[in-house]
């Protein structure tokens, strides 16, 4: 018996092919789709070690990488263009959602969330269509090229969670490694978006060029908390949005197996 007829035997919505509602799935759930939705181009060996190492990334456990494997450039691409990434998606903002929900915010208005923008918020999707899915060296030049567009677009799991978290009442701070000079396209895009209100937009100033994202994020939830905010929860696509010092009460780390930045 195939897998696929397994399933049409153990759930009738399987065979109709009926969207998953993620909502009611308390913990992460793999499911393997039928052959056809599949690159016939990967063999089996090269999927297993390519997801192999998506999933070493994305616990963190590999050394810093500056481009994705050669042989994994056709599963990257499958990965991202099809359903299983925004079932991943989906997955983190409900997630995270449910732990917004959970939280009894205090009274003075000093509960924070932070967002990552890049593969966070707005999807570059669109060049790194152009650029290999990651199999290229990051080109600063050529990426701000495509920044000041303004034509990234929401990723929309993440647009379902800044607007839940927002309706709850805490304070949304955006987290960006973009430079300053990028700060109206970096608005004008977000709000095209449709993410229309924040309480603070941090970009990287001069000084703060050659830092690693680690040591410039942690100084600059430092910062945020000598304020006197509680940085309850943080969302981002790399660890180095969610780790170092300072660190929030709760994080979720996005998936993102196009890049890596330490």
């Amino acid at each position: 018996m195939s897998f696929f007829l397994l399933l049409c035997f153990l759930s009738v919505a399987f065979c109709h092919q009926q969207p998953l509602n993620t909502d009611l799935l308390p913990r992460a759930l793999i499911i393997q789709l039928p052959g056809n939705l599949e690159s016939d181009s990967l063999s089996e060996e090269v999927r297993l070690r390519c997801t192999g190492w998506r999933v070493a990334g994305e616990a963190n456990n590999l050394s810093p990488w500056k481009t994705i494997p050669d042989e994994c450039v056709e599963y990257v691409k499958e990965y991202v263009l099809g359903p299983s990434y925004e079932f991943d998606l989906q997955m983190v903002s409900n997630e995270a959602g449910r732990y917004a929900k959970s939280v009894d915010l205090n009274e003075d208005g000093m509960d924070a969330w932070i967002f990552d923008i890049d593969e966070t918020l707005l999807s570059n999707l669109p060049y790194y269509a152009q650029h290999g899915y990651g199999s290229e060296i990051f080109d600063n030049i050529q990426f701000d090229k495509w920044v000041v567009e303004g034509m990234a677009s929401a990723i929309e799991p993440s647009l379902k969670l800044y607007n839940e978290v927002l309706k709850l009442g805490f304070k949304i701070f955006f987290l960006t490694g973009r430079s300053e000079d990028k700060r109206d396209i970096t608005i004008n895009n977000l709000i095209k978006a449709g993410f229309q209100k924040w309480d603070r937009l941090i970009l990287r100033g001069t000084e703060d060029h050659g830092k690693t994202a680690v040591e410039f994020k942690s100084e600059k939830r430092k910062e945020i908390m000598e304020e006197g905010f509680r940085i309850i929860g943080n969302s981002g696509d790399q660890w180095s949005d969610l780790i170092g010092s300072f660190i929030s009460v709760k994080s979720f780390k996005l998936s993102n197996p196009m890049y890596y930045i330490s």
